[in-house]
């Protein structure tokens, strides 16, 4: 079994191990958090915004924080695309 980060499920590249009989093996970790964003998907996802002196904070829920990886103190980049807003963690894939 060799290591590969080349890997692809559901559209999404990951490390996991290749056997030479050509199963797949994939990090757990890493599947649960593609399982969830993809089912994060199909749901409507609401958020609350907050105030910490002049800054207006968005409070995201844990679930998006798990599918997405964020950790506290990230940078992450906002888009504005018409009348809504898009944010894209710095580090992710998805």
């Amino acid at each position: 079994m060799t290591p590969s980060d080349n890997l692809s499920f559901k559209g999404n590249r990951l490390e996991g191990w290749k056997c030479s009989c050509g199963e797949v093996y994939f990090e757990s970790a890493s599947i649960e958090r593609i399982l969830l964003a993809n089912k994060l998907r199909k749901e409507i996802i609401k958020a609350k915004l907050g105030r910490i002196r002049s800054n207006l904070i968005l409070r995201l829920p844990k679930e998006i924080e798990s599918a997405l990886g964020l950790k506290q103190g990230e940078s992450v980049i906002i888009k504005l695309e018409g009348e809504s807003i898009r944010i894209i963690p710095t580090g992710a894939a998805l």
